[in-house]
């Protein structure tokens, strides 16, 4: 039976009976368990089903879902309580039965929620026992118990500056009421509860409530300074509360100065906090039912968090402060903790450089988003108008009143998928996304006016498609920063790929712009390189964007792409989408926005002949020179889709290889056949693609060749590995389109669709004159520079580089904080700096000493190192001379020993003047 305690679910009201609060709201709808009419199962089964109040129906799916999985699994290793716990959490889900939270399962089988995770994950042995609905339930509850810890762990850190220890544990009782409301106030604002940022914002309101109200003998002394002591006026009461028999009085503005002060603790912009605090935190104190005249009681506040927790059927946020078994971090081993750069000294003063917690990364997202942003306003530039003004048909006009008509939709999309009270904080995102989009569209006009010489680009700069994929671009890199768009269930939502309500992950901002998928991927690339101090987390997330758009979201019934393919074929370039013989050239990263969105149809394109029908793959030798004097003439080619391909088909085979190395390490020969198919299907069969994934193509080519080829691989052993890959999702291939509205397993779609289309194809690889085999495509490095990742100086295990990433940006809002940080051309400070970075550059000679010392072979480097000439230097050893860089830092050594002695030398002539005066 689940404990009496609170830290069961329980509110502490002394009415309460003991595991009432287990009870659905409800009830009516689930009647009691019947024991009688579960005699045939295990007595210690249904004792569990009565102890989480569960229904008969939900008893009978867990019971026969629990012989099922039994059946499977070749050795139970669990305890049988816990599997069976398992197994009603994933009926439950499925039945949306309302008969325990996840806290009182996670009570009754005595697991903390990573275990049961992992537990659930266990059951699927064959593949099909846990279904798409409950793997997105599985993937929203660990999202939100991440954010939750993430926030109590900083709630925690912060209150320990906050509050001062006193003998009777006052503080203790603050923070518990402190932490129990403002879990209250983010169930009750944000409909999208696993939003960190904002909920973190929602969090310092909370904290600069209760400061102003605790005595001040509870303060440390920082926040008991930083209390105004002037109150300022009080709100004014809303009509409704006004109308209230029973008002509690208006709680006072909010103190600014303790806002601030709380903000710039936490690194966390001020203005937004307050835009929180306006709108959504005012409104929620004015909806708070208190039977305390002053401030809601404990009680009181439990109680209302306990309608909500039970509501929600997940979590009790309230044991993080019981630091209840349930919800406790998982050990990790000292080992597996990496540090960067990673150092290892046994000196005493070692500095530790602190964890990238989820808040710290958050914070320092936004701070370099906005101060890249600081300088810019919210209109065009003098020279963006002249860009305008130089256009044949001047586009200022339909600039200004499309970005008008978006701002409504994207802040009210924004407002309904957050929260009804977060609209101004949509308008906020909106307003730095203009900026942003302003700023690269500018950056690349300069670019192709260089490049072509001309300053007239009416044509691009009156594309209206043009303009709304820049704009949604620069709100995804917004939105990206404040952590609100990821990639959960790997850009999958339940429900066939359609976008959830309170789901505000790419592609919401497509749906948000009605923009279709093909359009927003062309002006990826160029805004990457139009804004180069984009940080390394941001470009792969646009990478991820644009891997997402080639696999899946641009394949949609009703996608350009399908038209623009049927474009090609109809005027003769069905075989020639993409030449096969280009796959080993080096993939040109050229294009421009121009480029793509003025495409298809652009002049000075050679004219190839098509292929043959019927062939698979042509090679030069399948053109031969007496059969081109009978062909027509091809039209031009289309510059996006052709692109679209080039890079559709390296993202295509690096998926293969990657599977086939897991799986068919001990049958190389049959990669080039399987990509060979797998070429031929995108190519020719596009149209199986039509509301399908990549991936579902590249596993049934697999499965394809391995049956003809008398290979013995199931299907089951490639999604099984398929499904532990990265950025992988069970809906690929559990939720495969078969007909119009009908899907079904990726089986299902091998045998009922691919099969049948492609059977006379497959049947071709194994007869003694297969297909000519596709050549292998070049897969190059990552077109997207990323110029701000640190780099470690050759030669030295301590000191590392990184470009200035905006020039107003102070070493102090740089990164990490712990380490020595030199900005050249700024004030320096104190002679003890130069002093540390001498013992810092000095140290490298010591590690390399103690390396000589082994007498042994060099271990392997666990990545390869580059000089700044770009030589490798995977074997550990060193380059013959002394590169550029080498000899800069050499330079500035004698620069700072030259500083540190005559910084030494003022600091004596400082002191012994002093003492000349006092004598």
């Amino acid at each position: 039976m689940p404990p009496k305690k609170r830290g069961s679910g329980t509110p502490q009201s002394k009415g309460q009976k003991p595991g009432a609060e287990s009870v659905s709201p409800d009830k009516k709808e689930s009647p009691e368990l019947s024991v009688k009419k579960h005699r045939d199962k295990d007595a210690e089964f249904v004792t569990l089903c009565k102890s989480l109040h569960v229904t008969d129906l939900v008893c009978d799916g867990a019971w026969t879902l629990w012989k099922t999985v039994q059946e499977s699994m070749e050795e139970v290793t669990d305890s049988q309580k816990r599997l069976w716990g398992a197994c009603l959490f994933v009926t439950v889900t499925d039945m949306d039965a309302s008969c325990f939270t996840l806290t009182q399962v996670l009570k009754a089988v005595c697991l903390n929620v990573k275990q049961f995770m992992d537990l659930v994950r266990k059951l699927d042995v064959n593949l099909d026992t846990i279904t798409t609905k409950v793997n997105s339930a599985m993937t929203r509850l660990e999202k939100k118990y991440d954010m939750t810890l993430a926030l109590y762990q900083r709630f925690e850190k912060t209150c320990k500056k906050i509050f001062a220890l006193v003998s009777d544990g006052t503080e203790r009782e603050t923070m518990r009421s402190c932490w129990t409301m403002f879990l209250l106030a983010k169930g009750r604002v944000l409909q999208m509860e696993d939003d960190l940022v904002i909920s973190f914002q929602l969090l310092l309101c909370m904290l600069e409530l209760f400061i102003k109200r605790c005595p001040s003998d509870l303060l440390q002394p920082l926040y008991k300074s930083a209390i105004s002591k002037v109150q300022s006026p009080p709100t004014r009461t809303s009509r409704r509360n006004q109308s209230k028999v029973k008002s509690r009085p208006p709680e006072p503005e909010m103190d600014v100065q303790l806002l601030e002060t709380l903000c710039n603790e936490n690194e966390c912009n001020a203005e937004e906090v307050k835009n929180v605090y306006q709108t959504s935190f005012a409104a929620f104190l004015d909806s708070l039912v208190s039977r305390s005249p002053d401030f809601p009681q404990v009680n009181d506040l439990d109680q209302q968090y306990e309608e909500h927790y039970l509501k929600t059927r997940d979590i009790d946020g309230r044991l993080f402060f019981d630091r209840d078994e349930t919800v406790l971090v998982p050990k990790v081993e000292v080992s597996e903790v990496e540090m960067t750069p990673k150092k290892n000294l046994a000196d005493e003063d070692a500095v530790l450089i602190p964890p990238q917690t989820p808040i710290r990364a958050a914070m320092t997202s936004i701070q370099q988003l906005r101060s890249d942003l600081l300088s810019t306003g919210d209109q065009p530039s003098t020279n963006l108008y002249s860009y305008f003004e130089n256009c044949t048909v001047d586009p200022t006009q339909d600039v200004l009143k499309r970005l008008e008509t978006f701002d409504q939709e994207f802040s009210q999309s924004f407002g309904q998928a957050v929260g009804p009270r977060c609209i101004v904080l949509g308008k906020q995102r909106f307003t730095l996304g203009v900026r942003l989009y302003y700023i690269v569209m500018e950056a690349m006009l300069k670019s192709e006016e260089k490049r072509l010489s001309v300053q007239n680009f009416s044509k691009l700069l009156n594309d209206s498609t043009f303009h709304t994929s820049l704009l949604a671009c620069a709100l995804e890199v917004v939105m990206a920063a404040y952590g609100e768009s990821c990639f959960k269930a790997g850009g999958y939502n339940h429900g066939g790929g359609d976008s959830a309500a309170t789901d505000v992950c790419f592609p919401w901002i497509l749906d948000v712009f009605n923009l279709a998928a093909f359009d927003f991927y062309k002006v990826i690339e160029s805004f990457i390189k139009a804004y180069p101090t984009l940080s390394k987390d941001i470009v792969k997330h646009l990478e991820t964007c644009e891997n997402l758009i080639m696999e899946r979201i641009a394949w949609r019934t009703g996608s350009p792409l399908f038209e623009l393919l049927k474009q090609e074929h109809d005027s003769g370039a069905a075989e020639q989408v993409e030449t096969p013989a280009s796959f080993n050239q080096p993939l040109q990263h050229n294009h421009t926005a121009a480029d793509l969105y003025l495409s298809p149809v652009r002049p000075g394109h050679r004219v190839l002949p098509p292929e043959s029908p019927g062939t698979v793959n042509s090679q030069a030798s399948s053109h031969a020179p007496n059969q081109l004097h009978t062909q027509i003439p091809r039209q031009p080619k289309s510059n996006s889709l052709s692109l679209f391909y080039k890079k559709l088909y390296r993202l295509a085979y690096t998926r293969l290889k990657i599977l086939c190395s897991y799986l068919l390490s001990s049958h190389p020969e049959l990669e080039p056949i399987m990509w060979t198919l797998f070429q031929h299907t995108l190519q020719h069969e596009y149209e199986l693609m039509k509301d399908r994934h990549l991936d579902q193509l590249m596993m049934s080519a697999m499965y394809a060749i391995c049956k003809v080829k008398s290979v013995d691989l199931r299907f089951k052993t490639i999604v099984t590995a398929y499904k532990n890959l990265p950025n992988t999702n069970q809906e690929t291939f559990k939720h495969v389109l078969i007909t119009e509205g009908h899907y079904d397993s990726i089986i299902i779609f091998y045998n009922q669709v691919f099969m049948q289309r492609l059977k006379t194809n497959i049947l071709q690889y194994a007869s003694t004159r297969p297909p000519t085999l596709s050549p292998i495509p070049q897969i190059p490095r990552s077109p997207y520079k990323i110029l701000n990742s640190p780099l470690r100086v050759p030669g030295s295990n301590n000191v590392y580089i990184s470009p200035l990433k905006s020039p107003r940006m102070s070493p102090g809002m740089m990164t990490p904080r712990s380490r020595m940080l030199v900005s050249i051309g700024e004030s320096f400070g104190l002679s003890s700096r130069f002093q540390k970075i001498n013992q810092m550059v000095n140290s490298s000679d010591r590690s390399f000493k103690r390396t000589l010392d082994l007498g042994s072979a060099p271990k392997p480097l666990k990545r390869l190192r580059f000089d700044v000439d770009g030589q490798d230097e995977a074997d550990g050893s060193k380059s013959g001379g002394d590169s550029t860089l080498i000899q800069k830092l050499a330079e500035m050594r004698d620069f700072i020993y030259l500083g540190s002695a005559r910084s030494r030398m003022q600091e004596q002539k400082l002191k012994e003047d002093a003492e000349a005066r006092k004598e």
